[in-house]
């Protein structure tokens, strides 16, 4: 028998080829493409998480950010599920974020009597830095301006700092 037919016994033939055929190899490159996809993937989502650690003040508010992100309209319970943070937690950050405007939430419709939670979204990125730039922006100003405030002339308040952030939204609403 040839490796190209099928094993006489009802076995697959792709199951019985070893490592060395080209179906074996095939099948090996294309797991290490997986498992490296994967690695990829988890780095990536790492980064963006240390990145919005640092906007939102704290890793646990940041995955619950991307969580939203990925699933918009989950409740806290189903927050905590999907980032394995405990509920009351969860909840915390998400009355935080809610105050700061960073997360909106509304009642869920459900049929019949009992409990109606709160579904909660999270703004767009582009208006969670918008809410930031400006913070920062005046952080840079004070370094600038550090001498004047140090000499007693009070800084620069002729609206003329030396460091102004715009940001520019993607096209899309063209």
């Amino acid at each position: 028998m040839s490796t190209d037919e099928a094993p006489e016994d009802g076995g697959d033939a792709e199951n019985t080829a070893d490592e060395n055929s080209p179906r074996g190899e095939l099948r090996e490159a294309a797991e290490r493409l997986e498992e490296g996809a994967t690695e990829v993937a988890g780095g990536f989502d790492e980064r963006i998480v240390d990145l919005l650690s640092w906007l939102l003040d704290t890793e646990t508010r940041a995955r619950i950010y991307v969580y939203l992100r990925e699933h918009p309209g989950s409740t806290s319970d189903e927050v905590a599920e999907g980032t394995g943070l405990y509920p009351s937690t969860v909840r915390e950050a998400l009355a935080e974020l809610h105050g700061e405007e960073t997360v909106t939430r509304t009642k869920r419709e459900a049929a019949g009597a009992g409990n109606n939670p709160y579904e909660y979204e999270a703004i767009e990125p582009s208006e969670l830095v918008e809410g930031v730039v400006g913070e920062v922006q005046d952080q840079l100003n004070t370094v600038f301006n550090l001498d004047a405030q140090l000499s007693g002339d009070g800084g620069s308040d002729d609206g003329d700092d030396p460091v102004s952030i715009s940001v520019e939204r993607p096209d899309d609403e063209d």
